[in-house]
């Protein structure tokens, strides 16, 4: 079983303090989702995790499979199982998609990377995800919707079969139908390889497709409660205002 523990995690930017006390244990498994309003901290939860060095962490640490991985650069993080996907993924002119995700997955897997099952994995989840093959020559996401980008997230974690993954508001910008694919497959990708998934949405509408095993109010840097779905309800009925008050 495969374990990512947060304790105590203190966060700054430019001098200012954003993370104020993290203590989170995600397991194989595990569907967490933290949820709150614009600002509190949660996509920084995120990148701290994957190791940007825009921030500096001051106070506590994080550990995957009980290895401190506090200090590592991001690409090691990955190597070791982690994956993030973006609230807004970046475009890379003049790097294919074909190209980025053969790189990605050839650093991860090292001398057991194997071409041949490289492109039928590519060519079975794209379909899967109904994805036009154009897109494998086009630049990384340049010119993609926000749906396509949102697909091709998740193309890139069945590539590189984390053991956990954190989606930053996958489902931000994402019409029914692509909101119904994304979401589904996320479930699927979960089920099948037991991962561990941290879910950071504003919306019940993805947890339509993915039941969560918690969930996590967060408000001005801290997690202010945790439950389990019936706080989604909660919040879409009263909102914010009463987390603030516990």
């Amino acid at each position: 079983m495969h374990r990512l523990e947060i304790k105590n995690l203190h966060a700054n930017i430019e001098g200012k303090e954003i993370l104020k006390g993290i203590n989170l244990t995600i397991k194989s498994g595990e569907v967490h989702v933290i949820m709150g309003p614009n600002g509190v901290g949660k996509s920084t939860l995120s990148h701290v995790i994957m190791g940007s060095s825009n921030y500096e962490i001051t106070e506590g640490c994080i550990l995957l499979d009980g290895v401190d991985i506090t200090h590592m650069p991001t690409d090691e993080r990955a190597r070791r199982g982690l994956f993030l996907s973006f609230q807004n993924p970046p475009e890379i002119e003049g790097v294919t998609t074909a190209d980025f995700l053969k790189a990605s997955v050839a650093t991860k897997e090292g001398e057991s990377f194997k071409m041949l099952s490289f492109a039928r994995e590519v060519d079975t989840y794209m379909k899967k995800l109904d994805m036009k093959k154009e897109f494998l020559s086009r630049s990384f996401n340049e010119g993609f919707s926000g749906g396509e980008k949102k697909k091709m997230e998740i193309l890139s974690l069945y590539m590189l079969k984390p053991k956990i993954a954190i989606l930053d508001e996958i489902d931000s910008g994402l019409d029914v139908d692509s909101l119904k694919i994304v979401g589904e497959h996320i479930q699927t990708y979960q089920m099948e390889k037991k991962a561990g998934l941290l879910l950071i949405t504003h919306y019940q509408r993805l947890l339509s497709y993915i039941r969560p095993d918690f969930v996590h109010i967060f408000l001005d840097g801290r997690i202010k409660k945790t439950g389990d779905a019936t706080l989604v309800e909660q919040i879409e009925k009263d909102g914010y205002d009463n987390f603030r008050k516990a």
